[in-house]
């Protein structure tokens, strides 16, 4: 079963342009967020559009096309693996992320 991996594909829009974060062992990130849109007709044939946020990270020189060629609006294809992790707030609460870690990325 070595061909079952982690693996998320979505297309999508950019919420806000990429933020950059600078690590203090010398390797940048960019995060971003991604919208995807599902529309469909509900019962009573009215069309409804569902929008779901997905927390997008690319690292290193990844990060730096992102930086460099995306904002606002974009229009993406992000090929990637879904990480989940732990951290604490500034105020001390334990909190969960859900983050797309981006290997590739294709901009339409």
């Amino acid at each position: 079963m070595n061909t079952i991996q982690n693996h998320v594909q979505l297309i999508g829009h950019l919420g806000d342009d990429p933020e950059e974060i600078q690590l203090d062992n010398n390797k940048k990130l960019a995060k971003f967020s991604l919208a995807t849109n599902l529309r469909y007709k509900n019962k009573d044939g009215e069309s409804v559009e569902n929008t779901q946020w997905h927390r997008v990270v690319a690292w290193n020189k990844l990060a730096d096309v992102c930086l460099g060629n995306l904002k606002k609006g974009s229009h993406v294809a992000c090929l990637g693996r879904l990480v989940y992790r732990e951290y604490e707030s500034k105020s001390g609460d334990k909190r969960q992320a859900t983050e797309i870690h981006l290997d590739e990325l294709l901009m339409l």
